[in-house]
């Protein structure tokens, strides 16, 4: 079913050193009907990302620009912009241009349905073009998915993605206590463990090289599987003994 655009979307952006490309994603992201609101969360940046943003501010009300004090990843970006979030559903959107707004319809679909609370755009569902880049992070990520899946009990595909839309309620109910890329495992879990209806969609990506600027690495990975052990059913009694 076809829905009519209304903008009903806040877009959470985390950015550090970004400068290169933050100016065209959140033009991407305002060329979509469905865009109320951009919170960009500057990561304390080093670059120009500050300035870029403040213009972006000043060119369009519906861009809002908050500052972490200094650098303290991923997670903590999100913890903050989720709070930040004014609309009826949030979306998160990387500052580079690895994924793509003009999406932003098949990601809203179950929601607007009634279908979803949650809903993950799914790099590896068939359909949609990808750029061919690294082997290694491909078994990594498929790794992390399938041992996250055995933790939760889920089926995703991808539960690295970066684009993953919430009702604002939903994400606004949940603490978030990792800084950087745990966040992906850890809310992962701690949605498993609301029983809230997930659905995946299939997205292009069009991943970019070191070179280019990608920042995650090995030690990511090696956190993503702690974390999917410590927000698990099984970690959170251990916790919860201590």
């Amino acid at each position: 079913m076809a829905h009519q655009p209304n903008r009903c979307l806040s877009v959470v952006v985390p950015a550090y050193n970004e400068e290169a490309t933050l100016a065209e994603i959140v033009g991407r992201v305002l060329a979509s009907p469905w865009t109320a609101e951009v919170v960009i969360v500057d990561d304390g940046s080093t670059d120009r990302t500050v300035e870029v943003a403040a213009k972006l501010v000043e060119d369009d009300e519906r861009v809002r620009l908050v500052r972490q004090p200094r650098n303290r990843g991923k997670g903590a970006a999100l913890r903050r912009g989720f709070a930040e979030a004014r609309f009826e559903y949030v979306i998160v959107q990387d500052a580079d241009l690895e994924y793509d707004p003009a999406e932003y319809p098949d990601l809203l679909e179950p929601l607007l349905d009634g279908r979803a609370d949650v809903v993950y755009g799914s790099r590896f569902l068939a359909g949609q073009p990808h750029r061919v880049l690294y082997y290694w992070h491909s078994v990594g990520n498929k790794f992390l998915t399938t041992m996250s899946n055995m933790f939760t009990n889920l089926n995703l595909t991808d539960m690295e993605t970066c684009y993953k839309a919430f009702r604002r309620e939903v994400i606004q109910g949940i603490e978030i206590e990792e800084d950087r890329f745990g966040f992906e495992p850890e809310i992962t879990a701690k949605l498993a463990a609301t029983r809230v209806p997930i659905y995946e969609v299939g997205i292009s990506y069009s991943g970019r090289t070191y070179d280019e600027g990608k920042k995650i690495g090995w030690r990511d990975g090696a956190r993503a599987v702690v974390c999917i052990v410590k927000y698990s059913q099984v970690g959170r009694r251990f916790r919860r003994e201590d």
